[in-house]
């Protein structure tokens, strides 16, 4: 097989040609949800673009399994191993069970994904299923002296690595800062950047979920999950490991130290990471600002596919800004695009020539780094051309192997004519919608233009004012 993908790898920082371990498979990890709560859309970005990989790999012609863990222990509330497990606060929050929560968001994640039209992994492993292989990979880093027991707690020693920070070429100090929430101080570590493997009861007394350990009861530490469950899967070599950035460090920086001091060896060759969603505030999160989730974007008006085009217009190592106007744009384009291709007849036979010379067109975007920019843009080049309608159609449902935007599913009816009850009812919203925005009840503004979407009507502010039409 020839190897023509070209990806940015964080482990080298610079592009490279991807080849795999073994020619034609490919052994994938993706990082999955900590299953506390609902996934927000920024969240969701990362395993949208993780799936554009995934789907790339195959129709490239690679053999590929993909495996993700789900978080249903051991995640704190803070990435420097410290408050209280993010599952056990979710209990808290919701009076349920840490189970009865990991269940009800585990099905949210994945119905979220469903919309997303995100393939479900090959392997999907919660972590409570693995107990058995952690307490095994920290029994083996304890034997290699690469691990220690301080406060009944079992520890990663990093002193004992020749490099550590083998995922950054930033300074310690810049890490640390870089640490999505406040660092407290662990009396029991010996070096500050030592991380946790296993927790005992003598930290966590009221913790939920616990097992008996050479250590003590108590659970396992985050980043040991991931490592376990991926060697479990995919064996003791693995071709690529996905993420979002705020995963570099710690989480991704302790994966290959404690994997790759149990193996003995290099363990992944190829590390991808997918930028923040953004809003004009910051970066989202699931603690400030309105909760933005497929079901709210859907509540909207929004179809969940036009947030996948919103995400595929832009490369997966920028930054994205997400506002409603951009929304409206992409709601705006994906409508177009679907009728254009509603619009192509099924009649006539494809011509190969011309197929063949757009599908290489498309590999060679995708080929670039993931380049779905560059992907789209050939998509509509190929609806311009002057080839015919079968041809068209062909190729429109084979980048969608990819694109996954449900191209050639049939749009909405529409309808034909706007009757003048109608008419007079979009302008009275229009109306009520200028006096909010005059007011600044910018809520109430957006609550309008959901409303009118849920009605099929899309609206734009233009200099000369605010037109409307249907959609």
């Amino acid at each position: 097989m020839e190897n023509r993908l070209r990806i940015y790898n964080t482990l080298t920082r610079k592009v490279e040609l991807f080849v795999p371990n073994e020619d034609g498979k490919v052994g994938m990890y993706t990082c999955g949800p900590t299953v506390y709560h609902f996934a927000h859309i920024g969240n969701l970005r990362s395993y949208l673009m993780e799936d554009i990989l995934e789907k790339t790999l195959r129709y490239l012609g690679y053999d590929v399994k993909r495996v993700m863990n789900i978080t249903d222990v051991g995640h704190l509330s803070s990435d420097a191993d410290t408050g209280e497990d993010k599952m056990v606060k979710g209990a808290k929050r919701e009076h349920k069970t840490v189970m009865e929560i990991a269940k009800f968001y585990t099905d949210a994640f994945f119905e979220d994904c469903r919309k997303l039209c995100i393939k479900r992994p090959d392997v999907v492993e919660p972590a409570t299923n693995c107990i058995g292989e952690f307490i095994h990979m920290v029994e083996t880093l304890l034997e290699k002296g690469y691990a220690y027991v301080s406060g009944e707690n079992v520890y990663f020693d990093t002193s004992k690595l020749n490099e550590y920070y083998v995922l950054t070429n930033h300074s310690e100090e810049e890490l640390l800062e870089g640490v999505r929430d406040d660092v407290e101080v662990d009396a029991n570590k010996k070096n500050k950047n030592d991380f946790v493997l296993w927790f005992t009861k003598s930290k966590f007394e009221d913790q939920a979920l616990k097992w008996d350990s050479p250590w003590g009861v108590g659970y396992p530490g985050w980043h040991i999950e991931c490592s376990g469950i991926s060697i479990k899967h995919l064996g003791e070599r693995m071709d690529i490991h996905c993420g979002g950035v705020d995963n570099i460090f710690p989480h991704h920086t302790n994966e290959i130290a404690q994997s790759e001091a149990y193996l003995g060896h290099k363990w992944c060759n190829y590390w991808m990471h997918v930028h923040h969603l953004n809003d004009k505030s910051g970066k989202m999160s699931k603690s400030k600002g309105e909760f933005l989730t497929v079901s709210l974007l859907e509540s909207k008006g929004y179809d969940p596919m036009v947030y996948r085009l919103f995400c595929l217009q832009s490369h997966y190592r920028k930054p994205l800004e997400f506002s409603y106007e951009v929304m409206d744009q992409a709601a705006a384009a994906y409508a177009k695009l679907k009728k254009r291709i509603a619009a192509l007849s099924a009649d006539g036979a494809v011509d190969r020539e011309a197929f063949a010379e757009f599908r290489r067109r498309f590999e060679d975007a995708l080929c670039s780094d993931l380049n779905t920019s560059s992907a789209i843009t050939v998509l509509y080049d190929m609806l311009k051309a002057e080839i015919g309608d079968a041809t068209k159609r062909a190729l429109a449902e084979s980048f969608d192997e990819v694109l996954s935007l449900r191209l050639l599913e049939a749009p909405a009816q529409e309808t034909t004519a706007v009757d003048e009850e109608l008419t007079a009812w979009i302008e009275e919203r229009l109306a009520e919608r200028k006096e909010a925005k005059k007011s600044k009840d910018f809520a109430r503004a957006d609550a309008i233009r959901a409303e009118l979407l849920e009605k099929g009507v899309q609206i734009k502010d233009t200099r000369e004012g605010t037109v409307w039409e249907r959609i």
